[in-house]
């Protein structure tokens, strides 16, 4: 991972309009700041290229990628892209500040979710799926440090999103190993990366938060062959701890079918849980339900 940083501190400008208020976090490629905007006059997301990455043709292909694509979502559960600026000193993204805590970092603080938490997660996240069909985006990275939590959850996080015949024809793996579905495991040969890939990372991403843990063992990422690096190609999933009900169980299994033809849509994992969330007392709802996918 890159540590080249733009070491911004409080009160440094980024651009004309943007003025650092602190550093959020990265990637190898890019690093995260809230920032506060002249043009919104508002608290705001700037995702930036890393310093050492501002010649990288790849990196930069995927910040287009990514504004592109935010261009053309418009859904409550995704992140809102505000403007882009790809040709400067410093290419980046400017993106809604959306408050609340990232799944990943709610797991690790408090293990495995309550019913009251992963149900309406998982709604949310069943709702912005069904919406990327309709838009032809294949987001390809679904995994809980790409989910905020709140009312609703928000998904983040476009930058390898791309059309589904795109998606198609990726003959790398592209996306997050714990969470990658085997079609992008081994392009191809497991078959087409595609809207069902997406479902897996739902399903994967759904089992971390009820379980507390990942559906499979961690593989070897310098691993000659895809099985070594990609445990999902060859094992079976993990156990889920006792408690979880039939219903929710169901449709995880089912979302980690490693054909994506036996996958479920999202509008069905929606109607599937739907009714298990309804039968929750409503006092204990903590999260509000998602939009609905009919």
């Amino acid at each position: 991972m890159s540590s080249a940083s733009w070491r911004l501190r409080e009160g440094d400008p980024i651009t004309p309009e943007l003025t650092a208020m602190r550093l959020l976090g990265g990637g190898s490629a890019y690093e995260a700041y809230l920032a506060f905007d002249e043009i919104t006059f508002a608290p705001v997301v700037v995702k930036m290229v890393r310093p050492d990455q501002v010649d990288d043709a790849s990196t930069l292909r995927g910040l287009d990628r990514e504004a592109r694509a935010l261009f053309h979502v418009n859904h409550p559960v995704v992140v809102r892209g505000l403007r882009d600026e790809l040709d400067g000193d410093r290419p980046h993204v400017v993106l809604e500040c959306i408050d609340g805590p990232r799944l990943s970092s709610l797991i690790r603080r408090t293990g495995r979710l309550s019913e009251q938490q992963y149900l309406p997660l998982a709604i949310d996240l069943a709702s912005a799926l069904h919406y990327f069909r309709h838009v032809d985006v294949c987001h390809l990275d679904i995994k809980p440090s790409n989910v905020i939590m709140g009312a609703p959850a928000r998904l983040i996080d476009l930058s390898v999103a791309r059309p589904s015949d795109s998606a198609a024809a990726l003959e790398v793996p592209i996306g997050t190993d714990f969470y990658m579905a085997p079609e992008q495991c081994a392009p191809g040969e497991r078959g087409l990366p595609g809207y069902a890939s997406d479902v897996w990372g739902l399903g994967a991403t759904l089992f971390h938060a009820v379980a507390g843990f990942r559906p499979f063992e961690e593989g070897d990422p310098d691993a000659d062959a895809p099985e070594g690096r990609f445990p999902q190609l060859i094992d079976e999933p993990e156990r889920l701890p006792g408690g979880v009900p039939d219903d929710v169980a169901k449709v995880i299994y089912a979302a980690l079918e490693p054909d994506p033809a036996d996958r479920p849509e999202p509008r069905d994992i929606s109607d599937a849980l739907q009714p298990v969330l309804e039968a929750q007392p409503a006092a204990k709802l903590s999260f509000k339900v998602g939009a609905s996918v009919r």
